[in-house]
């Protein structure tokens, strides 16, 4: 079954993948061609910038500026291509064998070309609002998004529901793990690597805390509640990056790191690595009684929170009315936006075409199939808009 909705789908889609909106770059070009979109169409929207004006967050809102209405939400980033052998241009969409190519197809410019979409139909006809709340920098630890989540909470008339369009192939998701990230840095004393009284190596000192972290990473494997929904059940714990040194024959001035903690909700990321922050702060002590200069640092950069079940949620019961879901109770192991939402206290839910699976891969795809569902959805969407 196939909606109406697809074809316009499809080239908004080929827009959107045509901006390289990485997330080490600006995000402006895409938006700014979106506001000229919605311009055409009447619709108010406004941006909320990063403290540099270098990319933005963009809400927009279709229908009367009333209360009771459906947020579409969606982030404009995308990850890197660099090193990955793709088949085709990831900036230019390419259609072969059912499947829709391009960086960002799935993850997750697929839903914002739905609900882009559907945008002029609910201009003209909605009686109730449908906000578009477009954010920056969620591949790097959904920064962006709290400052709007702030103006909708503070400045909208309050919505019933938030849709996450995170790629689920069309089905509801009601729980992600929230995600940490630290950055470690240890730094020691630069000497030759035969005269080691005379230094301290960064890497050597470094070795024992990255050490103590995979302990706990296979601690937690091994707590892990067999209950849990989630996959892996429990908090997973890596290190992702790892920076030093400068030759071989000279001992490392500095050391960096960098790992991520992922946990359902119930335990906090502080808790969890508590014992580690001990150790680095005897190290810490440990290295400056050595040579001032040297020593431990470790800071948080991103501390998003976990999505949890809501119980008789109604964004969860909503998206299940729309697509027909009659499926068991989901949950993702990937962080979202959604628990950042659901923190500031809206009913949210994840729903949006396509798999993770394919998500960060050379030759991300979304099925045709899975737009079509997307379409549909919308579609049942404008329709429930138009009821007022």
């Amino acid at each position: 079954m196939t909606s109406d909705l697809y074809p316009a789908a499809k080239d908004l889609l080929a827009t959107l993948i045509g901006f390289d909106t990485t997330s080490r770059g600006s995000n402006l070009a895409l938006v700014e061609w979106v506001e000229g979109y919605l311009d055409g169409l009447g619709a108010a929207h406004r941006r909320v910038p990063n403290a540099d004006g270098g990319k933005s967050n963009l809400l927009a809102t279709l229908g009367p500026l009333a209360a009771g209405g459906v947020v579409l939400s969606g982030h404009t980033d995308v990850v890197p291509v660099d090193g990955q052998p793709w088949s085709s241009d990831p900036f230019v969409l390419t259609e072969r064998g059912g499947r829709l190519y391009g960086r960002g197809t799935c993850d997750m410019k697929g839903f914002l070309a739905l609900a882009l979409a559907a945008a002029p139909e609910l201009a003209r006809t909605a009686r109730r609002p449908v906000h578009l709340a477009f954010s920056y920098d969620e591949e790097i630890g959904c920064l962006g998004a709290p400052a709007m989540i702030d103006v909708i909470r503070r400045e909208l008339p309050a919505p019933a529901v938030v849709v996450v369009g995170e790629p689920t192939s069309m089905e509801a998701v009601n729980g992600h793990k929230g995600i940490a990230t630290f950055h470690v840095t240890v730094t020691g004393r630069e000497a030759h690597s035969s005269q080691t009284h005379l230094g301290v190596s960064a890497i050597m000192e470094a070795i024992p805390l990255m050490a103590r972290l995979r302990t706990l990473a296979e601690q937690l494997q091994a707590g892990a509640d067999p209950a849990s929904p989630f996959m892996p059940k429990g908090p997973t714990l890596t290190i992702g990056l790892i920076e030093g040194g400068t030759a071989h024959n000279i001992l490392a001035r500095e050391c960096r790191f960098v790992f991520d903690l992922r946990t359902p909700g119930g335990r906090t990321p502080a808790e969890i690595i508590a014992p580690f922050l001990a150790e680095a702060e005897a190290l810490d002590t440990a290295l400056k009684a050595r040579a001032p200069e040297a020593g431990v640092t470790v800071e948080m950069r991103t501390d998003v929170p976990a999505f949890t079940p809501e119980r008789d949620g109604a964004a969860e019961a909503f998206v299940r009315r729309l697509t027909g879901d009659n499926g068991p109770p989901r949950v993702v192991a990937f962080a979202a936006e959604a628990g950042q939402f659901q923190q500031a206290g809206f009913s949210t839910v994840i729903c949006g075409p396509g798999s993770i699976d394919q998500a960060h891969q050379p030759d991300e795809y979304v099925d045709i199939s899975q737009m079509q569902r997307g379409a549909l959805f919308m579609r049942r969407l404008i329709e429930w808009a138009a009821e007022g």
